[in-house]
């Protein structure tokens, strides 16, 4: 069932006194197990809403409503359906005991897979559950697939049911779904002849796999070697070059690239990063695929149509190990467009550990460090990937606090350089 979190003003369910905390039970007699669920039973005009309310009173409503009309009815978040394997690789096992609570989840939930674009095992997902995807057309679905091998994927997720990969994905292809699927690239575990076979037979189911990522294996100081190791450049470089024997097949005979070497892989193989027509619609960046591209691209466009001046401030900029050559070979440009002194600090990531260089996951006190000798008309651009919607860091810092300790600069977070200039 589902509760209700909010009535929205002028609705039908306002109208009918709905109250929030109210259980919707069944609709037209099908129960509602979820938001998704509601969503698609919600789509009639004519509903019976089965529900009992916060204090235990059973009620129907019969509604009869215009075409497109708002019932006004805005559930709770529904449980994670959270993970059932044991990745070798698992990024939370490489978690400090101080990281956020929130990133202690381990979520395999198909309904983020849906809604949001995060990838999924499939492993928790029984012919029911299978079912249930086609039934409500979930489309497009993103599934972390890894190895196409059964015995090699069960190996990499440690579930024996990671071994029916293939006749779950040939299951919901043939239930007109379309899936975006990934790879994380583990040395001397899923690549090599391993990585050729899944890029083979994920090609081989046709059209409805829409795209293929391939992504290097992030570790940190927690679970480095344990019992996974990071590619060396070597490693990196054989598998861009066997994504791209593939992305050349897929723009000759789909039209369109299909694989996709993740920004990491190229700059782990120490190859540049391709231009923007490498990714075609850039459907991808949330993954890693062309994230780098698109920020660099963007910054160089607004840097040729003019930044505010800012004369007399020092601009600081905080990144990762990842980001900073990019950043600091753009630092005089950023300085002539904006008559600031412009410096780009390479953070140290101690929270993790060196092996993680992406910006987004340094901790408020490593960036703390980075900032010394705060000074009057400075301003320190953080990336805005390192804060939550509640303003906390990684290492659950406040950005309160921080602001607090680097005063009197003030603190800019910025995912787009240009957006949080223009905001100053």
């Amino acid at each position: 069932m589902v509760r209700i979190a909010e009535i929205e003003m002028g609705t039908i369910a306002e109208e009918l006194e709905l109250r929030i905390g109210t259980r919707i039970v069944r609709v037209n007699g099908e129960r509602v197990r979820d938001g998704i669920d509601l969503t698609f039973l919600l789509a009639d005009n004519e509903l019976v809403l089965e529900t009992v309310d916060p204090d235990g009173v059973e009620t129907h409503y019969e509604i009869d409503r215009e075409m497109g009309e708002p019932l006004g009815i805005v559930p709770a978040p529904d449980t994670v359906r959270e993970c059932a394997n044991e990745c070798v690789f698992c990024f939370i096992d490489g978690n400090p005991k101080d990281v956020r609570p929130t990133l202690w989840i381990r979520d395999d939930d198909f309904r983020l897979s849906f809604t949001y674009g995060s990838y999924v095992t499939l492993t928790n997902l029984g012919p029911r559950g299978l079912q249930r995807l086609v039934d409500q057309r979930l489309s497009p679905l993103y599934v972390s697939v890894h190895a196409t091998d059964p015995d090699v994927r069960i190996r990499l997720l440690k579930n024996e049911r990671a071994g029916l990969i293939m006749d779950q994905l040939r299951f919901l292809l043939d239930g007109g779904l379309d899936v975006h699927t990934q790879i994380v690239l583990c040395p001397e575990w899923n690549d090599r002849e391993h990585l050729d076979r899944t890029l083979t037979e994920l090609w081989e189911l046709g059209e409805g796999i829409r795209t293929l990522s391939v992504v290097p294996v992030g570790l940190t100081k927690y679970n480095l070697n344990r019992p996974v190791r990071p590619l060396t450049r070597a490693e990196a470089a054989y598998a861009v070059d066997q994504v791209e024997e593939v992305r050349q097949q897929g723009i000759r005979e789909r039209g369109y690239g299909w694989a996709y070497s993740a920004d990491e892989l190229f700059l782990l193989a120490g190859r540049p990063l391709p231009g923007p027509a490498y990714y075609d619609d850039a459907s991808l960046l949330e993954n890693g695929v062309g994230a780098v591209r698109h920020f660099l691209d963007e910054l160089d466009r607004e840097m040729s149509a003019g930044l505010p001046q800012l004369h007399g401030h020092r601009l600081r900029i905080l990144t990762g190990r990842s980001m900073y050559p990019f950043l600091q070979q753009r630092a005089p440009l950023l300085a002539s467009a904006t008559g600031a002194e412009v410096q780009v600090r390479e953070v140290e990531n101690r929270f993790y550990g060196s092996s993680v260089t992406v910006a987004g996951l340094l901790a408020g006190e490593d960036l703390l460090r980075a900032v010394d000798d705060p000074r009057p008309g400075d301003l320190v651009l953080l990336p805005a990937e390192t804060l939550n919607q509640d303003d906390l860091f990684i290492d659950s810092l406040p950005l309160d606090r921080f602001r607090s300790e680097v005063a009197p600069a003030r603190i800019v977070p910025a995912y787009e350089i240009p957006d949080a200039l223009r905001s100053l």
